[in-house]
């Protein structure tokens, strides 16, 4: 009996491909026979399942956020058990710094894609907006949720806040990349900006106990 293929789990593995190869060499020098190459399949595969390369430029972006996602989750659920809107977004802001391989080829890639879509038309003309917009409208939530709990200090403005530290951190990330400062001391950075927004409420309750 031949056997099933596991259609989702080949594309998967294709996207896969493509990031590794686009980490070693770039997004803008990256072709479908170097990713058919890099997962041990033909070319004609990859172009089965994707058929032009700004179709699997884009899959490998959406790969791409939903490993972010994943890796932000599992922060989360190492850190606490009931994590509050401060270390949610402490996570999410956090596991897009490159501090290892995963988060480097992350970073690395995303930023890749964001430059190429300003020159390549067909790319551009994808949804690639859509990410980092849903990132600004999850942390504006977190930070409103926050300052429904009163844990923010006053006159802080929620989405210009959610604008300010997604820009922050991708910039922090870059920092990182070409070796102008280290991961900690990338994280000091957004902990100190974070300590601007967030009141001293739970440092003060633990005091108190």
């Amino acid at each position: 009996m031949p056997k099933r293929v596991d259609h989702a789990e080949r594309r998967s593995e294709i996207a896969e491909a493509l990031l590794r190869v686009a980490a070693r060499r770039g997004l803008h020098a990256v072709g479908m026979r170097d990713v058919a190459a890099e997962a041990g399949v033909s070319l004609r595969l990859v172009q089965y399942y994707f058929e032009t390369k700004e179709k699997l430029l884009l899959y490998g972006l959406q790969h791409l956020a939903e490993r972010f996602g994943e890796r932000a989750t599992a922060r989360l659920r190492a850190a606490e058990d009931d994590p509050g809107p401060r270390a949610m977004i402490e996570a999410m802001l956090k596991a897009a710094l490159p501090t290892d391989e995963e988060s480097r080829t992350f970073h690395l890639v995303y930023t890749s894609y964001a430059v190429l879509s300003v020159t390549d038309q067909a790319l551009a003309a994808q949804p690639f907006i859509n990410n980092p917009d849903a990132a600004e409208s999850a942390l504006t939530g977190l930070l409103r949720q926050a300052e429904e709990r009163d844990l923010v200090r006053p006159g802080v403005d929620v989405r210009l806040e959610a604008v300010s530290l997604l820009a922050m951190s991708a910039g922090l990330g870059t920092s990182i990349l070409v070796g102008q400062r280290g991961p900690e001391a990338a994280a000091t950075v957004l902990d100190r900006h974070l300590d601007r927004i967030f009141r001293d409420a739970p440092a003060a309750a633990g005091a108190r106990e």
